[in-house]
C-alpha cells in the first residue's frame, strides 16, 4: 500500500468512526499540481495524496475548518466539531504547538496525522521529479512531527548533515549600514499584497494592525515608509513564534527573502532564551498575554 493509500485509509476510518468531522490534507489538482483540500465525507478520502510536493503548511486552515458549518464558511463561528484531522509535516506540527499555547483551540479538537518527511522538492507544488530539495529542507534535521496522533511513513534511520545557513551568515556579516540598506531595499520592493500574511498560521489577528481604520502606526498606502513598517512590524510579531515553514517567502510574488529575517529573529530568541518555537506548547518568552483582569474594560 502506498503512502497516499495509507493516508486515504486513515482519513476514511476517522470520518466513518466519527472521531473527526473533517480532514485537512492534500489533493492533486486538474493541472497536476498539489493543493490543500478539506474533506467532510468518507468517500472523499480517495482525493487525498502525499508526495514530496506537499509544501503547504495546512495549519493556516485549522481555525477556519473548526468553524465551518456543513462544509461552508460562515460569518458567525459555528459550534466547533469534536475534532478536525490535519496532515502535518515536522515544521507544520510546531505551528500547532504555538497555536495551542496561544489558546486558539484545544488539543482535543485536533487529530494530527503526522508525516515522516524527507523534505519537499524545490519548486513544489509543480516541481519535476529530478528537482532538488528546498533549501529550508536541506537545513532541517527534523523528520518526525513533534505533534502527531498517528505517524505515517518511515523516518530515515540516519539524518543527513544539515547545511549551514550561508545566506543568513552573509547578511549578519555585513556592516550595520550595509545590512540596513539591504533590508530596506528588499522591503521597498513589496507591493503590499499580503500574501505572506495570508499564508502564515501565526498571522491570526481578527483585524491586522496594518489595516485598522484608525491605524496610528502605518496606513494602507505602498509608500516606502509604510512598507518598511509592515515588514518590520510583522517580523517582530513573529519573533519567537515563527516555525520556519517558509511559506511566506515561497508565495511572495516579488521574491523578498522574508524567511531570512524570520530565521535571524528565531536564532536570536533561541540564543537569548533557549526557546525554539513550537517544540512544546509554551508561549514565546518575548510574547505577553493579558490576564482576564488585565483585558477587562
Amino acid at each position: 500500500m502506498s503512502i497516499s493509500e495509507t493516508m486515504q485509509s486513515t482519513a476514511r476510518d476517522l470520518l466513518i468512526s466519527g472521531q473527526v468531522q473533517r480532514v485537512i490534507g492534500f489533493e492533486a489538482s486538474p493541472r497536476g499540481r498539489v493543493r490543500p483540500a478539506i474533506i467532510d465525507r468518507p468517500e472523499e478520502a480517495e482525493r487525498l495524496v502525499w508526495s514530496a510536493d506537499c509544501t503547504h503548511n495546512l495549519t493556516v486552515y485549522l481555525q477556519r475548518a473548526l468553524n465551518r458549518d456543513n462544509g461552508h464558511a460562515s460569518r458567525e463561528p459555528a459550534t466547533p466539531p469534536a475534532r478536525v484531522a490535519i496532515v502535518v509535516k515536522p515544521c507544520d506540527s510546531r505551528a500547532i504547538n504555538v497555536l495551542l499555547a496561544e489558546h486558539q483551540f484545544s488539543r482535543e479538537q485536533v487529530f494530527a496525522i503526522g508525516m515522516a518527511c524527507e523534505g519537499i522538492r524545490q519548486g513544489a507544488p509543480a516541481s519535476a521529479p529530478e528537482a532538488t530539495l528546498q533549501e529550508r529542507c536541506l537545513r532541517c534535521r527534523e523528520r518526525v512531527p513533534v505533534v502527531h496522533d498517528v505517524l505515517l511513513g518511515e523516518p530515515p534511520s540516519a539524518l543527513p548533515e544539515a547545511l549551514p545557513d550561508e545566506a543568513l551568515a552573509h547578511v549578519r556579516g555585513l556592516p550595520p549600514a550595509e545590512r540596513a540598506a539591504f533590508w530596506l531595499n528588499q522591503f521597498d520592493r513589496c507591493i503590499r499584497c499580503y500574501a505572506c500574511r495570508q499564508t502564515c498560521p501565526m498571522c491570526n489577528c481578527p483585524t491586522c494592525l496594518f489595516e485598522q481604520e484608525d491605524a496610528l502606526w502605518v496606513g494602507m498606502r505602498i509608500a516606502p515608509s509604510e512598507k518598511r513598517a509592515f515588514h518590520l512590524g510583522r517580523a517582530l510579531h513573529l519573533a519567537g513564534r515563527c516555525v520556519g515553514c517558509n511559506e511566506c517567502e515561497r508565495v511572495c510574488p516579488m521574491g523578498i527573502p522574508i524567511g531570512l529575517l524570520n530565521r535571524h529573529l528565531a536564532e536570536t530568541v533561541e540564543s537569548l532564551y533557549g526557546h525554539r518555537a513550537g517544540m512544546q506548547a509554551v508561549l514565546s518568552p518575548v510574547t505577553g498575554m493579558l490576564s482576564a483582569e488585565e483585558s477587562a474594560p
